[in-house]
């Protein structure tokens, strides 16, 4: 898949099989975070793959926005530097990579959390320096995906050209 087909296709997972994702599609999607760019090459992110099925499950718990969680067969938790006034900003880049990586290989993934993850970084024993942005969990969609099936404003109401207000066509 390209990455224009993927990004026109992508659409929120909350719900997966019970099938393991086999390794070479996990070092994917981490290589693909791994790989983002960032501002001046800081790469304030760290990635916590999470396989273990009670890991899972707490992980859920703790993630107000992600019950569903403790359903997928891995998750990957993104912490950034709490000193990186970028961190923020590069970590959502490789979140982003990483689902689009996946959802080619037809796992699907949803961002969970953003907020109050302070107990999963004390459960994955983060230092003090780390905060954790986000649990995105990964899996194969348990029912059909309708791919392109999205709801968007049309172009012509968030794209401008040269200043603000001038049809984008």
């Amino acid at each position: 898949m390209d990455v224009f087909e993927a990004v026109r296709t992508v659409l929120a997972v909350r719900s997966y099989q019970d099938r393991p994702i086999p390794d070479d599609v996990v070092r994917r999607i981490v290589e693909a975070g791994r790989l983002t760019a960032s501002s001046m090459n800081l790469q304030p992110w760290q990635f916590v793959v999470v396989e273990d099925r009670e890991h899972l499950r707490r992980l859920g718990k703790l993630a107000r926005s992600g019950p569903y969680i403790a359903d997928a067969p891995l998750a990957i938790v993104v912490a950034v530097e709490k000193a990186s006034k970028f961190a923020v900003s590069d970590a959502s880049r490789a979140i982003q990579s990483m689902v689009l990586a996946a959802w080619a290989d037809g796992v699907g993934s949803n961002w969970a959390g953003f907020s109050g993850l302070d107990n999963a970084g004390k459960l994955l024993g983060m230092p003090a320096g780390l905060d954790v942005l986000a649990i995105i969990p990964f899996g194969y969609p348990a029912k059909a995906v309708g791919r392109g099936k999205k709801k968007r404003k049309p172009i012509s109401e968030v794209a401008h050209r040269e200043r603000f207000g001038q049809p984008f066509e």
